[in-house]
């Protein structure tokens, strides 16, 4: 008789990823094979928009959701518009928007023992405050309102978060006037809980992705002292940062993302070096010890400010 598996340990569900919108306000994609090859840019459907997140939800679909969008005249409005991804990568038109606050830069993740539903949280309103509140995603891909953040957690922007140990997930980092290095663990019923102290370097834009059967890592972002930085932090099964992994050789950027595919590997990719000509499409993979490779040449536009999930059973 075979064992059975606990929900918490089975091995990841991500087979797929995709890369998407972004980029001063586009909505490209880039789908990310099981074997880690990122596709060209395949034309958008709904509202072109950047600062977006996206997670996955229904155990083999994603979600993108909130971020960025311009008037005519070039005004910037923060939006709650969601857009689904199947089950085969296709990207569906706009959801009528949750009653939530529309907002941009913020983080999601999935969560729940069957890995099937999803989690917006933190970001920036348009009324220029910082903002801990999170809307839950149900596994049918409905996004609930708001959610107010609760006492000991830090309202913030260019947050990232990825699920960890099987059933759970994390954000880490951001921006909250200074920039910060605290995590928050989200619980596998979606409840975010109080700061936990900084490890390794406070950055924002960073990317993050789960990899291996239970683990997650966090990687590259924008510090104080070494802006665009290529440093990475594993998280355990348990939740817990590790300390600045060694640079690796790859492209140091920020405002990127990254994704899970293979079931458990991930990549990162594109976002921004700065300069003249900041942005990106490099990208690079990660094994299922958490080993980030070096730069793999970019391939679509390249673009920042965008947002990754995986897809696919």
């Amino acid at each position: 008789m075979f064992p059975i598996i606990p929900a918490s340990s089975a091995s990841a569900s991500g087979n797929k990823g995709i890369f998407g919108y972004g980029g001063y306000v586009t909505t490209i994609t880039n789908l990310v094979s099981n074997t880690g090859v990122v596709a060209d840019d395949v034309a958008g459907v709904g509202s072109a928009r950047d600062t977006l997140a996206a997670c996955e939800y229904g155990g083999d679909k994603g979600i993108f959701g909130f971020g960025t969008t311009y008037s005519p005249s070039g005004k910037l409005g923060s939006t709650a518009v969601t857009n689904l991804v199947s089950n085969e990568g296709v990207v569906a038109s706009d959801q009528a928007t949750v009653t939530g606050t529309g907002r941009r830069l913020p983080g999601a993740c999935s969560y729940s023992a069957n890995k099937d539903k999803g989690l917006f949280g933190f970001g920036y309103p348009a009324d220029a405050s910082f903002v801990a509140i999170t809307n839950l995603v149900s596994n049918a891909g409905v996004v609930a309102s708001d959610t107010a953040g609760v006492a000991g957690v830090t309202g913030r922007a260019y947050i990232r978060a990825t699920e960890y140990g099987g059933d759970k997930g994390i954000f880490f980092g951001g921006y909250s006037g200074p920039t910060t290095g605290v995590s928050n663990l989200i619980s596998n019923i979606g409840v975010v809980v109080s700061d936990t102290a900084a490890v390794g370097t406070a950055r924002y834009g960073v990317g993050g992705c789960g990899y291996g059967t239970d683990t997650a890592i966090f990687g590259f972002g924008y510090d104080n002292s070494t802006p665009y930085c290529s440093i990475t932090n594993l998280v355990s099964n348990t939740g817990v940062v590790a300390a600045d992994q060694a640079a690796l050789t790859g492209t140091g950027r920020s405002l990127l993302d990254a994704t899970q595919y293979g079931g458990d590997k991930g990549i990162f990719g594109y976002g921004s070096v700065g300069g003249p000509s900041p942005n990106t499409s490099v990208t690079n993979l990660v094994s299922n010890t958490g080993v980030v490779s070096n730069d793999v040449t970019g391939v679509g536009t390249a673009r920042a400010d965008l947002a990754a999930c995986s897809w696919g059973s």
